[in-house]
């Protein structure tokens, strides 16, 4: 089974360009610097902290944000309880129902970050998505990466476009993330990840050049991930 990018690395033609697929590549010391940041400890406490329905509802927070979209049926809440696993009892609601999350939750890490959850697009979407993400996305000031989650077996799909296009017109920085990567047969991931790469190289401006995988699952690329989060964040002294 596939487990992250570098394992996907060894069913490559030797003649694919691999410059951007490490991009970011901290120390195993980085790693676990960044997996204390996700452990509640003393006054760093971790835990859900509000939801908003509409835009005069959406907390006034300082501190470092990041926000998570997808298509709905995307695996978003998992993914973010996966990132949140080191915390006990932290209510993230996952449901088999598509269309699950229809405001934006809010998610604190300590004074460190806020992690926000946002509501899925295409199938189910809220009425009022468009007005309240676009709103969101290009009004708050403290965001400082948009993930964008591709299932990895399907890749982009008309509305996945329509979020990058969001992102790009509005000049924020975001990443792809490619979710499910253990429902994927190796086949079909290593094509996918080698067609979002080359859309995002030949057709972004504002999008991370390498593509995170991972499993909520297996935790495949969670610790990743969460050091990613750290260092873009600012909580990763010394990250390159």
């Amino acid at each position: 089974m596939v487990t992250c990018q570098y394992d996907l690395e060894r069913f490559l033609s030797p003649s694919i360009d691999r410059t951007n697929f490490n991009l970011f590549d901290p120390s195993l010391e980085q790693i676990a610097k960044s997996e204390g940041l996700f452990r509640p400890f003393g006054k760093h406490v971790i835990d859900y902290f509000t939801s908003a329905v509409r835009m005069d509802h959406v907390p006034l927070i300082t501190q470092p944000e990041v926000c998570f979209i997808g298509r709905s049926n995307v695996g978003k809440s998992s993914l973010i309880k996966a990132i949140f696993s080191l915390v006990p009892d932290i209510e993230v609601r996952v449901s088999k129902n598509p269309g699950h999350t229809r405001k934006l939750n809010f998610f604190k890490v300590g004074k460190a970050f806020t992690l926000v959850d946002m509501p899925g697009y295409g199938y189910r979407a809220p009425k009022d998505f468009s007005d309240m993400v676009e709103t969101y996305l290009q009004g708050r000031q403290n965001l400082k990466r948009t993930f964008i989650l591709l299932d990895s077996s399907i890749g982009f799909q008309k509305a996945d476009l329509i979020a990058v296009e969001m992102c790009e017109e509005f000049g924020i920085p975001y990443v792809i993330i490619m979710t499910k990567i253990d429902r994927a047969p190796t086949g079909v991931l290593l094509t996918q990840f080698l067609e979002i790469k080359d859309f995002i190289e030949k057709q972004t401006q504002g999008c991370f050049p390498q593509p995170f995988l991972v499993s909520s699952l297996h935790y495949s690329g969670i610790h990743l991930l969460r050091c990613f989060i750290a260092h873009i964040t600012g909580n990763l002294p010394n990250s390159e």
